[in-house]
């Protein structure tokens, strides 16, 4: 019984001990693990911007430090309402998104609210006297929720680029979203409406574009995550159109 009892008390005292150390690794390393997930967001608004940045400047391979400069230097963040109106950084505070910056936004979280209640953030990059404003996104793909930044030129109507990820899609088929250079690159240069000015965003096409002033070639095999992009497109680009419209009329 007394051999029993000190296994008993051994296997409490590590159990103990092994809580303990696994509570203060993750207090510690906390801050380290927001802080990289803080730049590799920032990495991914930025590649929605790779054009801008230069042919020998790749924004997934910038350094941590020059891309906390790029948003220091050229980057200024909004957060809107449905209706285009801007929100305090007291207001984003007060919702729960410490730091109040349009990066601290939670579009998933914001994504379950109802369509009034939603905040929506916006980057502004100026470079030059050109503006370029990035927005955020988020739908739904083949398995789970997919997202992206758009870059769209000051005439609200024209995309600069476009970056996008993906919580599970599959390898090699909709996860090519992400892992495809190639496939965000075709839609530089799109334009959000036809020739008769009438609201398309851009379409990934099934079996290739057809019309290439708004559409973009699927991918093959992965159907249900293009059109999961073409709908989150379309929705996602068209929350944004109140603050498109307050912008061009300031």
């Amino acid at each position: 019984m007394g051999e029993t009892m000190r296994i008993y008390l051994f296997v409490l005292i590590m159990t103990v001990i092994v809580a303990t150390v696994l509570a203060g690794m993750t207090t510690v390393l906390k801050p380290i693990h927001k802080k990289n997930e803080a730049i590799f967001n920032k990495k991914a608004v930025l590649a929605a911007i790779q054009s801008k940045l230069g042919d020998d400047v790749k924004a997934s391979k910038l350094p941590d430090d020059e891309v906390l400069s790029l948003f220091d230097d050229k980057i200024t963040q909004i957060v809107v309402d449905s209706e285009g109106n801007d929100i305090t950084t007291e207001q984003v505070e007060e919702r729960g998104y410490k730091g109040g910056q349009a990066e601290h936004v939670d579009m998933k979280k914001e994504k379950k609210r109802a369509l009034e209640d939603r905040f929506f953030p916006v980057y502004v990059y100026e470079d030059g006297g050109e503006k370029t404003y990035i927005i955020t996104i988020r739908g739904n793909g083949l398995w789970d929720e997919i997202w992206g930044n758009i870059a769209l030129k000051d005439d609200f109507s024209t995309v600069v680029g476009a970056s996008f990820d993906h919580q599970g899609e599959t390898a090699g088929l909709g996860a090519e979203i992400k892992d495809n250079p190639s496939f965000p690159r075709q839609f530089q240069g799109k334009s959000l409406y036809n020739s008769d000015g009438e609201y398309t965003s851009v379409v990934v096409r099934k079996g290739g574009a057809r019309n290439p002033a708004f559409e973009v070639d699927g991918i093959s095999g992965a159907t249900v995550t293009c059109d999961g992009v073409s709908d989150m497109l379309y929705d996602g680009i068209k929350y944004y159109m109140p603050y498109f419209k307050s912008v061009s009329k300031s």
